[in-house]
This record gives C-alpha cells, sequence and structure tokens, in this order.
C-alpha cells in the first residue's frame, strides 16, 4: 500500500513539473493583463469590436454553436490560409469545426471563408482566450472539443497543459521553428519542455524544424515529418473570378500591375519611392499596397500622398482610373484577389530589421512571378527550395527590389522562367495535405 501511495506521489509530482506552468509563467501574465487589454482597446476600430474581443479573450466567452468539434487554433491570415484545406475538407464530412485567433485579420479571413453556406452551422471563429490558466480551463469546459490542432508557430503554456486535464489530444502541425525562435525557446527550458511533452503529436514541415524541436526536448516517438500543407494551395474560385470581373470593368488589361503584399513600415515608404521614378516614366504601370496591419492604413495612404502618387483606397469604394499610380487595398481577406490582378509581386516582411517575411505560396499558386528581401528567416527553407532552382527572387534592398520587379514586368521571358521553375517545386511537393489527415483522423 505505501509502495503505492509513493508510486502515486511521484506520478503527481513528475505531471507537475512536466505539464504544469511554473508559478512564475502566471504571474508574469496577470501583472501583464491590463497592459495587454490596453493593447486590445488601442487597436480596436470602435466599441463593438472591443467588447467583442474582450469577451472572447477574457469570458465569459461566445455561446458555442457546436460542443466536440474539430478546434484548429490559428494565429492570423497565413495560418488561416494555411489551414483552410484541412479544415475545409472536415467541414465538407460534416465535422463541426471551431477556430480561434490571436488576431483580427485572421479572424475576419476565416469567417470570410467559412461562415457561409454550406458551413455556417457547423462553424465558428473566435478570438483565443488569454494564456490564464482560469480563463483557458473555462474555455475547455464551454467549448468541449474533440481535438486541439495548433497550426504552424503558435504554442501556449496553459493551452497545451489543460489540454491534457479534459483529454483533449493536442497536435502541432504544419510546423515551423526558426534558429531565432528556437534559441528563445531555450531561454525558457522548462516551460518550453513542459510544452512539447504536452503535445501528442508534432508534424514538422521539414528536417531542420523537427531537429530544432528535438534538442528543446521534444519527443521523437511523437514527431515526424509530413511537409508543408501551405504547397497543397489552390486560390478560390470566387477570387479569380472577382479578378476577372475588375480587368474588365476598371479597363486593367493594358496595366502593368505589382503588388506590394503583407507590408511592414518603412517597407512602403521605402519601395514606393524606389518605384516612384518608373510610375513617373509608364502610365501603364500600377502598384497596388496591401498593409499588414490595418492600422497602418491611414498612414500608408498620407506616405502615398506625401509622394504625390495618384492614390485611391478601396476602403472608400474607389476603382483604379486610367491615371491610377497607387492602389492602396485597405480590405481585409482580399490578398488572393490582389494577387490575380498581378503579373509580379513583392512579399513584405522581408526587408525590415529583423523581418521574418510571409508566404510566397500564395502568389507562386497563382503563377505571379514573386520578389522578397534577403530577412526571411520564417519561411527559410521553402524559400531556400525556390531559390535553389530560381523560381523567386531574393533582394538586399528596396532599389533593388525595384530594379527587378520592373525587370520582370518588361521581359516577359525572364518571368516565363522564373513561374516555370516555380512551379516545378510546387508540383514535387505536393501531397502534404492528405498526409496530415491520415494522422488527424487517428485522434477523431
Amino acid at each position: 500500500m505505501k509502495a503505492a501511495l509513493l508510486y502515486f506521489a511521484d506520478s503527481i509530482i513528475f505531471e507537475a513539473i512536466c505539464l504544469a506552468t511554473p508559478f512564475w509563467y502566471n504571474a508574469a501574465l496577470a501583472m501583464i493583463k491590463p497592459l495587454y487589454k490596453w493593447r486590445i482597446k488601442k487597436r480596436a476600430l470602435n466599441m463593438e469590436q472591443l467588447q467583442q474581443e474582450c469577451l472572447e479573450r477574457f469570458g465569459p466567452f461566445q455561446q458555442p454553436k457546436n460542443r466536440n468539434a474539430i478546434w484548429f487554433h490559428v494565429v492570423s491570415v497565413g495560418e488561416t490560409n494555411a489551414a483552410q484545406p484541412l479544415i475545409e475538407h472536415y467541414l465538407k464530412l460534416g465535422h463541426a469545426v471551431l477556430v480561434t485567433n490571436t488576431t483580427k485579420t485572421g479572424q475576419a479571413r476565416a469567417k470570410s471563408l467559412f461562415l457561409k453556406a454550406p458551413y455556417a452551422s457547423l462553424f465558428q471563429a473566435v478570438y483565443l482566450p488569454a494564456d490564464q490558466k482560469q480563463l483557458v480551463r473555462a474555455f475547455y469546459q464551454e467549448y468541449q472539443p474533440k481535438v486541439l490542432v495548433l497550426v504552424e508557430t503558435e504554442i501556449w503554456p496553459n493551452l497545451i497543459d489543460q489540454a491534457k486535464n479534459f483529454n483533449v489530444p493536442c497536435l502541432l502541425i504544419n510546423a515551423r521553428l526558426s534558429e531565432k525562435s528556437a534559441q528563445g525557446y531555450a531561454k525558457v527550458l522548462r516551460l518550453t519542455q513542459g510544452m512539447l511533452n504536452g503535445l501528442d503529436r508534432l508534424l514538422a514541415q521539414d528536417q531542420a524544424t523537427l531537429q530544432r524541436y528535438l534538442s528543446l526536448g521534444m519527443s521523437a516517438n511523437k514527431s515526424q515529418v509530413l511537409g508543408s500543407i501551405k504547397f497543397d494551395i489552390h486560390a478560390p474560385e470566387s477570387f479569380i473570378q472577382q479578378a476577372e470581373q475588375l480587368k474588365l470593368g476598371w479597363n486593367l488589361a493594358a496595366r502593368k500591375i505589382i503588388t506590394l503584399a503583407s507590408t511592414h513600415a518603412p517597407e512602403e515608404q521605402k519601395l514606393l519611392t524606389a518605384l516612384k521614378p518608373y510610375l513617373s516614366q509608364c502610365p501603364e504601370l500600377l502598384v497596388i499596397v496591401v498593409p499588414r496591419h490595418p492600422e497602418r492604413f491611414d498612414e500608408v495612404f498620407q506616405l502615398a500622398q506625401d509622394l504625390q502618387l495618384n492614390t485611391q483606397r478601396r476602403s472608400l469604394g474607389q476603382s483604379i482610373a486610367a491615371d491610377t499610380q497607387v492602389y492602396l487595398a485597405d480590405s481585409m481577406g482580399e490578398m488572393w484577389l490582389w494577387y490575380a490582378l498581378s503579373q509580379v509581386c513583392f512579399v513584405g516582411g522581408s526587408l525590415n530589421e529583423p523581418g521574418g517575411g510571409h508566404n510566397i505560396l500564395e502568389p507562386i499558386a497563382l503563377h505571379v512571378a514573386t520578389v522578397l528581401g534577403k530577412n526571411h528567416f520564417n519561411f527559410q527553407t521553402i524559400v531556400d527550395e525556390f531559390v535553389a532552382v530560381e523560381g523567386v527572387t531574393v533582394v538586399q534592398d528596396a532599389e533593388q527590389a525595384a530594379q527587378v520587379l520592373i525587370e520582370l514586368l518588361t521581359d516577359e521571358a525572364k518571368a516565363k522562367r522564373l513561374n516555370s521553375a516555380a512551379q516545378q517545386i510546387m508540383a514535387k511537393n505536393t501531397g502534404s495535405l492528405a498526409k496530415h489527415i491520415a494522422v488527424i483522423d487517428q485522434y477523431l
């Protein structure tokens, strides 16, 4: 009896060490909660949006549409787009799906994709609650998910810890981890190892990611490389059709169009400055600018005004006219549309320091010649594969970016070679989606 009790006590201690989040982490969250609420208030566009986010972050939460749903946590737009074929697969089979996001752009994207016929009754999208133990516990109790599927990067200690308490399998899929992020996790190794011990499966995009997780303490028995589901990407037909309509309605057939996608400050200022001479010389040239963060829309418009570039805005319902030089795509969830209108693009978040970059596969899926900056470590492995066959062009600064973009617009043979090489890589890497589905199905 005594031995059994000792064994039980040791088990409890082991669980506490391996799974329970440390005191300092929860104390730190409590201390920064006022700052967190202040940031939410600052970025809210109106009182209704503020109330919604606070309700979903801090409780009492939205009423669940469906309990026992497949829960996908996707950070923002990029992760939502990556998970789109997975989510759609399970909705088509009649499974209820819950999506949580940490950004309003991600949530808007999720709702635009699935909160409509024929999936509206099966689909719900809410903000992820703040990672405080009592809030996360209450969220599990309220929604009672069947399985938690974390997509790509975002892992939260209490979120993973509480999954075990509610018998919810926890999977990290399409996982990627940069060397820089791995170094950050290594600085709080106990916290990191607790999270990794709480995962039931880790499905990595590439061997480098897997190795970084293994070095942090992830079990090799629960880990494998399945590639990236992003390669199985297809542009929604609705956006392709809409692009064709806009080309006709806005007389864009003769325009040479560059999209500056998911840009961060000061990329817009640098790129538009570098492109201004070309815009002045070439009336058929058009630049579509899609800032990454909605709160910067007005700022970017003012930048274009300061450069004396003729600019229209999507948010005002303005169309592209014959003399439009810059079109500010200050909307959410329409990136596919702007890519579909373009011949070439620059994928932002990659010129800045430290940068990190964004997904290059969306424009490539639409055969858009793609340029990006040198700071793309968030997508290093994917970019390297395209660079090796000259399927994308990596530039060092805004001036070089402008030069390369114009070259690709004017030299059709060069653009065609770039696209052809890129499509070979896309074809080579398809099939990850089916492998991910096979693993997830084991937990349903």
